[in-house]
């Protein structure tokens, strides 16, 4: 796939979408239906991780029953939509992204976003042309990305070596390693720089980074 074989596998949320207020406001304003103290930034950065209901044991100090999810996982959706859309893209993304289709190089998106909300929503950023194929989550599931990222590919034919995972999430860099595929991780989402150093791959602080040391990767 693409004139040199390169593959780009870019994530949306806190990566090409710019949403972290918006994730925060959601998280916050669930965390009062709930009953929880409300979280910074910077504690939700050190605090959060894949699959969620973790994030809210670090919270909770246990693990929420599946009824208490199922509330935990409505209220912060319903609040997350509501700011959604009024989230912009990252700063350069649609640049880059037409900058490497326009070179004939391939990426794709891949989210845990449901994928019946995340399709029309990269088509109202008028980006959704620049990949060659976009998945979201179809399930209810509560799984990290790994298992998603073995279909993707398949469903791509590309093989993993030649690919190069963008994303803002330590989950992320775990599912490129799960299929042995490379990963770099922009600081700009759901984690702190720190958290992200602790995984053992490139971290950067900008999308036009992120594609520079992917190109120097594989």
């Amino acid at each position: 796939m693409g004139k040199h074989g390169k593959h780009l596998v870019w994530d949306w949320n806190g990566t090409l979408l710019d949403d972290i207020g918006a994730v925060i406001g959601a998280t916050n304003a669930a965390f009062t239906e709930l009953g929880l103290e409300t979280i910074t930034l910077e504690r939700y950065r050190e605090l959060y991780t894949v699959p969620v209901p973790k994030f809210y044991e670090r919270i909770m100090g246990r693990l929420p029953t599946d009824e208490e999810w199922t509330v935990m996982d409505g209220a912060f959706h319903r609040h997350y939509w509501q700011r959604a859309e009024s989230c912009g893209l990252t700063a350069g993304a649609a640049e880059l992204l037409a900058a490497r289709q326009e070179s004939g190089l391939t990426q794709s998106l891949l989210s845990l976003a449901p994928h019946a909300a995340l399709i029309p929503l990269v088509r109202r950023y008028g980006i959704a042309e620049r990949f060659v194929r976009m998945d979201g989550r179809v399930d209810a599931s509560t799984d990290g990305k790994s298992g998603h990222m073995v279909r993707h590919l398949a469903a791509l034919g590309v093989q993993a070596e030649r690919v190069v995972v963008i994303g803002d999430a330590a989950d992320d860099a775990v599912a490129a390693a799960h299929v042995g595929a490379r990963a770099v991780l922009y600081t700009g989402g759901s984690h702190s720089r720190a958290s992200l150093s602790r995984v053992g791959v490139p971290v950067v602080d900008s999308l036009e980074e992120a594609v520079a040391v992917a190109e120097e990767l594989v």
